[in-house]
């Protein structure tokens, strides 16, 4: 197996299920906009992407309309959202096994950097991690292939020496465009078959895997 020495995670589905809170505040912005309550089906699929492409994509919304909307549910998810969600089993033991391993490590998430920071410290993750890397409120990196190029800036890294761990297309997509290798963590929020369809360097089923994968 090719050897790494940067890894760059995933939040939402990787480190955390984070559906409680994302779901609410999903629905809470759909209500206030005057939309119809969305289904699970439905709502599963904003786990990953960016509030702006959810709205506009899955809920058939304008520009403006999905602007408006991202903004009611940042509103919403600074006051409950935040706090909805929980790390996954295995997360923060591999984190600190691979660092004591000598893996750098950084987040590379599609959550804004200062709700993603909050949830990182509250759940231990933070002193793992040499970078938190995120968008910001103004809309900067707002694509998961800017998130993970920034990371890879501020980390100093060599491209060939980089790995993107994610639960979604949009994580090996992200990756695929930066040039660097990616693994599909099966512990989140993928729908059935898409590790076929976005082709990630490589699937692996849980933290334990992971862990042997890369240490082994």
């Amino acid at each position: 197996m090719k050897k790494y020495r940067y890894i760059l995670f995933d939040l939402d589905g990787t480190l955390i299920y984070s559906h409680p809170g994302i779901y609410s505040c999903f629905q809470h912005a759909l209500k206030a906009m005057g939309k119809p309550e969305a289904a699970q089906d439905v709502l599963r699929k904003c786990i990953g992407p960016s509030l702006m492409y959810s709205f506009a994509t899955f809920f058939d919304m304008t520009e403006e309309d999905a602007r408006k909307a991202t903004a009611l549910y940042r509103e919403q998810y600074s006051v409950t959202g935040v706090y909805e969600n929980a790390p996954i089993e295995g997360a923060l033991e591999c984190l600190k096994d691979l660092k004591s391993k000598g893996y750098v490590m950084a987040l590379a998430t599609s959550k804004p950097k200062i709700y993603a920071d909050i949830i990182a410290e509250r759940w231990g993750f933070s002193v793992y991690l040499q970078e938190q890397v995120g968008p910001g409120m103004d809309g900067s990196l707002d694509s998961k292939a800017e998130v993970i190029a920034e990371a890879i800036r501020l980390l100093g890294a060599n491209k060939e020496e980089c790995l993107m761990i994610g639960d979604r297309h949009h994580d090996i997509e992200g990756a695929k465009e930066n040039g660097i290798d990616s693994v599909l963590l099966k512990v989140g929020y993928a729908a059935e078959g898409e590790e076929m369809e976005c082709q990630p360097t490589y699937v692996v089923e849980d933290f334990a895997a992971l862990e042997t994968f890369l240490t082994k």
